[in-house]
């Protein structure tokens, strides 16, 4: 069962895909959102579903927005690969490097990513995102995080690294925040259904060439180490997004070049879909 929406950017409308049909969603929610998530929204979906209580809906040509709407908080976490700290320059982190994008910066997984107007030095990160279904405060376990999570979804946390490196004034969301530069989606699948978190192969792609390939098993700290610690510096709640960080293979390791209009970026993890988008300049 995946969840996902779709439409004109602020008219999507929920939809559900089981068994390779769609399903329409809005005889259970008007949207994918914290209220939807926080009110056992998928575990009343998937009665629904059961219960051959939805109507098929074609979906053919529609544009796919973002798996949830309406998230106050889109939380990351840097350098949680080795190897991508390596290539950064860094050590291995000792506890989790906390920043944050703001929640403007969501758009759909195909939708256009736009650079910052004037000198910049755009970036790709394929991430394993994470959404909330409720509220998450001083947990006592990692195990205790998976009873907060609704589910996971493919994330490109993109960065301009001359905002968040060379003019940053140590603060890494200046770089992180510009409208686009969080493509979501194009699925949400539940926590329930998801394959092993800890084992999931994360993929991205520049013009059709490989520039990331890893699991998320090099992970430093793992995703209910990443929840668990969080809940005991801020409250977390439904529809909260924590993008768990990516791996080696990016244009900050001086590898690749950066990002330039024209380009096309293409991300996968195993069992989310994938997720398509090309590089244009601001209108």
């Amino acid at each position: 069962m995946l969840l996902m929406r779709v439409g004109d950017p602020g008219q999507e409308i929920p939809v559900v895909l089981s068994d390779g049909r769609a399903l329409d969603l809005r005889s259970v929610t008007s949207d994918i959102d914290p209220s939807f998530l926080g009110s056992n929204g998928i575990e009343r979906t998937a009665r629904a579903v059961s219960d051959g209580a939805l109507e098929h809906v074609d979906i053919t040509g529609l544009r796919i927005g973002p798996p949830v709407t309406g998230s106050r908080s889109v939380i990351c976490i840097g350098q949680n690969y080795a190897a991508h700290a390596a290539e950064s320059g860094s050590d291995a982190p000792e506890e989790p490097i906390v920043f944050f994008k703001h929640p403007g910066a969501i758009v759909g997984p195909n939708d256009p990513v736009h650079p910052i107007p004037g000198p910049g030095k755009l970036d790709w990160e394929v991430e394993l995102a994470v959404v909330l279904k409720s509220r998450a405060r001083c947990l006592e376990s990692a195990a205790d995080a998976f009873d907060c999570i609704a589910g996971i979804t493919i994330s490109n946390d993109v960065s301009d690294r001359h905002w968040q490196i060379e003019r940053s004034g140590g603060q890494w969301s200046k770089g992180k925040s510009w409208e686009t530069f969080n493509p979501l989606g194009p699925y949400l699948r539940p926590i329930a259904e998801a394959r092993d978190v800890a084992n999931l192969r994360l993929q991205s792609w520049v013009n059709g060439e490989v520039r990331q390939d890893s699991v998320t098993s090099d992970m430093i700290f793992s995703v209910g180490t990443i929840v668990q610690h969080l809940s005991h510096m801020m409250m977390l709640e439904a529809g909260d997004i924590i993008n768990t960080g990516t791996p080696q293979g990016v244009a900050l390791s001086g590898r690749f070049p950066y990002l330039e209009p024209g380009d096309v970026v293409r991300l996968a993890i195993s069992g989310l879909g994938e997720q398509e988008h090309s590089i244009v300049a601001m209108p």
